[in-house]
């Protein structure tokens, strides 16, 4: 999944109206589809497939990516609770 999506990396997009939800979700300045594009290419980054969408999570930060279009839907910031939340289901 992850080389598809690297393979694909330059298709990877977003809406203006996209790129400012990111920005204002991330907490960032930057420009918010390369940083995401940085976020896939990290060794840590981790992509699951679920549906029609890529989650790509890393400790910090989870994205979601259509898998036929490459626009990113979202990205959001993870809390700490709900990552405690989620491993201590898989327990």
């Amino acid at each position: 999944m992850k080389n598809e999506l690297i393979k694909n990396i330059n298709k990877i997009h977003t809406t203006e109206l996209g790129k400012e939800r990111i920005k204002k979700n991330l907490k960032i300045e930057n420009e918010p589809v390369e940083y995401c594009k940085e976020i896939i290419k990290k060794e840590n980054s981790k992509i699951t497939l679920k549906g029609k969408n890529y989650y790509i999570e890393n400790k910090a930060e989870i994205i979601t990516i259509n898998k036929n279009s490459y626009t990113i839907i979202t990205a959001h910031k993870i809390k700490k609770q709900l990552t405690f939340i989620k491993n201590f289901h898989k327990m």
